[in-house]
């Protein structure tokens, strides 16, 4: 029970650590030092902390706790990719990809322990929603990711997504922390035109982004560019209109001039003629803008199909005639369930 009652170190801001550490009769330069340790060095103990008395490093052990996550298993997929479940302090756990290819070493990383949207084609969404992860939890999944590029293939990463479970704009201040504690000079010190953040589409979430003047990039899934399709398989678009996110992309667009990447998965049937390229190229119209189109990948819960190859290319044909920034991406770890779209696990009792 003691270890449960330990407050984890990595919840406090440098002042706070200031004042504690002048609470505890330690000079407020040693704050300075452990800041440095967790977020810039990633201890994941106190004992690393080298340039700290023994003394002192049993007193910050008995009183406090650094609530890391570990690797709780890792699979290889055929194309290089590696797919990890991380496991939480809580016994939670979470799914987190590194995506090799030859431009790019890409963390894809989760933002919350399952989702609560509902989304049709996504595996994630059939799972219960648990809690959101903190800060520290999604900088960790970095971490790891990064040591894991470095060891297999001798390159650092390069990006980092938030594509892996959960939708991010519901764990806004969480996310917004650990993009800060990602970015800043006393963090890891990655440029944030290297982070994309992706959502289903929350419009007062976005705008909030706006608000906020973030750095990073904005994906939107949108698989849709017709209200009746999007509520067929994204339950979160009754609420979230394309009208009423286009009304926020065009607020965000005008706070931070950042270029939006909408997100289209081509389905057998259902979203993939050319009818449907004309609304998304209407869509494509309220802001700057660029197209990723992406396979589907099959998951066991649900009945959709990838559309067909010769489909996919009329349909990015369309985009590109009409002077809309298109590229078609291929899956990366499908045969290891790590695609886009199919991350699950099943919880331990």
């Amino acid at each position: 029970m003691e270890k449960i009652q330990k407050k984890d170190i990595r919840s406090y801001s440098l002042d706070e650590l200031k004042d504690l550490f002048t609470l505890m009769g330690e000079k407020a330069f040693r704050a300075k030092q452990v800041y440095e340790w967790l977020w810039k060095k990633a201890a994941r103990s106190f004992d690393e902390m080298s340039n700290l008395s023994k003394e002192l490093r049993e007193k910050l052990s008995q009183e406090f706790s650094i609530n890391v996550i570990n690797i709780n298993s890792s699979q290889f997929s055929a194309d290089k990719t590696i797919k990890n479940t991380f496991s939480l302090h809580d016994k939670h756990l979470i799914e987190g990809v590194l995506i090799p290819t030859s431009e790019r070493m890409t963390a894809c990383v989760s933002s919350q322990v399952g989702c609560s949207l509902s989304c049709k084609f996504c595996a994630t969404g059939y799972m219960d929603r648990k809690r959101n992860l903190n800060a520290d939890e999604i900088y960790d999944q970095v971490v790891l990711i990064n040591q894991q590029a470095i060891e297999n293939y001798g390159i650092p990463l390069t990006n980092i997504v938030y594509m892996g479970m959960g939708e991010p704009l519901l764990n806004y201040s969480n996310v917004l922390k650990s993009v800060d504690r990602i970015t800043s000079e006393d963090g890891l010190n990655m440029a944030s035109k290297r982070i994309t953040v992706s959502t289903a589409g929350i419009a007062k979430m976005i705008k909030k982004l706006g608000d906020d003047a973030v750095k990073f990039n904005l994906a939107l899934s949108l698989h849709a560019a017709d209200d009746k399709k999007r509520n067929e398989i994204m339950p979160i678009n009754e609420q979230n209109s394309l009208k009423a996110l286009a009304e926020a992309l065009k607020y965000y667009f005008a706070k931070t001039k950042n270029e939006v990447t909408y997100e289209y998965i081509v389905f057998d049937n259902f979203n993939d003629g050319i009818e449907d390229a004309v609304q998304l190229a209407k869509f494509c119209k309220h802001v700057p803008c660029k197209v990723n189109i992406i396979e589907y990948n099959p998951i066991s819960f649900a009945d959709f199909t990838n559309a067909d190859e010769d489909k996919i290319e009329a349909f990015a044909n369309y985009l590109k005639k009409h002077g809309i920034t298109t590229n078609i991406r291929r899956s990366r770890g499908k045969d290891i369930d790590a695609a886009c779209g199919q991350l699950a696990v099943k919880e331990t009792t």
